[in-house]
């Protein structure tokens, strides 16, 4: 079993950065792909990036050039670094890590970029 937790959310003005950090603990040495995931109010939850155990990375075109994902796998923490944020980027931020079991979730971290 893996337990995620995120942090790095906050308030930021747009053209703003932020850097998410998702640690995981329990069984690290099982996951293969991570991801972000994000979910604003009324929408459904959407991709935002994803990394596999070694390093290929994934973008949604909406962040693509923007934001990026990366892991460390000596300290069992995935993060992603948000640059030039926009008001529409606002959402609560989930990772995502994935095992041949099971997909786990952390609680979320919330972002809020002001316009």
């Amino acid at each position: 079993q893996v337990q995620l937790v995120e942090s790095g959310g906050g308030l930021v003005q747009a053209g703003g950065s932020l850097r998410l950090s998702c640690a995981a603990s329990g069984s690290f040495f099982r996951i293969n792909d991570m991801g972000w995931y994000r979910q604003a109010p009324g929408k459904q939850r959407e991709l935002v990036a994803t990394i596999t155990r070694d390093g290929l990375t994934n973008y949604a075109d909406s962040v693509k050039g923007r934001f990026t994902i990366f892991r460390d796998n000596d300290r069992n923490t995935m993060y992603l670094q948000m640059k030039s944020l926009k008001p529409e980027d606002t959402a609560a931020y989930y990772c995502k890590a994935s095992t041949i079991e099971s997909a786990n979730w952390g609680q979320g971290t919330q972002v809020t970029v002001s316009s």
